[in-house]
């Protein structure tokens, strides 16, 4: 398993995000703060009192690169980062 720093630097770069694994984006939105709830396969995660929520779900053991990318943009709106 990755570093977190570079886990997240993969993340927050654009150019793996096909190549990251669903449970280390877990574990960068775990680390970040966020809570999360499970509804099936859908894990809803939220970050205290900000208005948007991140919905991600697996496709085997890989995340899915449209929703990297919209952690990667929730990271860059919000300004959280390690």
């Amino acid at each position: 398993m990755p570093s977190t720093e570079k886990l997240y630097m993969a993340i927050m770069s654009g150019t793996h995000d096909k190549n990251i694994k669903f449970r280390d984006l877990q574990k960068i939105l775990d680390i970040l703060g966020f809570e999360y709830r499970i509804k099936g396969d859908h894990f809803i995660y939220f970050y205290g009192n900000l208005p948007e929520i991140i919905n991600i779900q697996p496709n085997g053991n890989m995340a899915k690169p449209y929703q990297v990318k919209q952690v990667r943009n929730y990271l860059l709106k919000y300004h959280l980062g390690i």
